[in-house]
């Protein structure tokens, strides 16, 4: 028997012209949207917590103050560059939509100024760059008992630091941790390292002296003693 020859229909599919228009549109606003999110300069910038390093500094530091591409931050390591200064502790970083950057600075804490240099609770001695004059003068360098001497004073809230002149380094043979602080209402204060947050009560002590000044010992005891009244 001859072979039946089969006839094979071929269908043509119809082109979708619906969903390619879609999918163009779609595809343009994407690269829109993506060139311009590339572009988006920084529009504004929010600087909390600094009080010694000036807003204008940090956005230096930064390299903010040409308000670059918002989207180039996330390359960089803007904690690194603002943590080049000194003073400042640890920098936290928020970005948000629209080109807003949120920096929150932590400063050191500045505890004294010692031959020309200013010692901050970081340890490290700085130059006083920014003129702080709210800080005593340390007279003489506790080398030995120094990073103690760091952990310890800065425990001292500012609003006290304040009220203290200078001090010194005054060990003798029963601790070796001992300072005497001279207080700028001209009252003289014995201190230990471990006592030194009993200073944050200045004021308190003082309502004892009824307006004269003498000499307070807060190195001995759990008690306050007063000696050598002076006008």
């Amino acid at each position: 028997m001859p072979k039946q020859k089969v006839k094979v229909k071929i269908t043509k599919k119809k082109i979708n012209t619906k969903n390619i228009i879609i999918f163009l549109v779609i595809t343009i606003m994407l690269y829109f949207a993506t060139t311009y999110l590339i572009k988006l300069p920084i529009t504004n910038i929010y600087i909390t917590g600094n009080n010694i390093v000036s807003d204008k500094e940090i956005i230096s530091l930064a390299h903010l103050d040409n308000y670059p591409p918002f989207i180039k931050t996330y390359f960089r390591n803007l904690k690194k560059e603002i943590k080049q200064n000194e003073y400042i502790k640890e920098v936290k970083i928020k970005r948000k939509f629209f080109g807003k950057i949120y920096l929150e600075i932590e400063e050191y804490t500045p505890l004294c100024i010692y031959q020309d240099k200013l010692i901050l609770s970081s340890s490290k001695q700085v130059p006083n760059t920014y003129k702080i004059d709210y800080v005593p003068y340390l007279i003489n360098n506790p080398s030995d008992i120094y990073n103690k001497f760091i952990e310890n004073f800065s425990k001292i809230n500012k609003d006290t630091l304040v009220k203290i002149s200078h001090f010194e380094y005054v060990p003798n043979e029963v601790d070796k941790e001992r300072f005497l602080l001279y207080m700028v209402d001209k009252n003289y204060v014995y201190i230990t390292l471990d006592k030194i947050e009993k200073i944050n009560k200045y004021n308190s002590i003082i309502q004892e002296l009824e307006g004269k000044k003498g000499i307070i010992y807060l190195d001995s005891g759990d008690y306050v003693e007063i000696k050598g009244w002076h006008s």
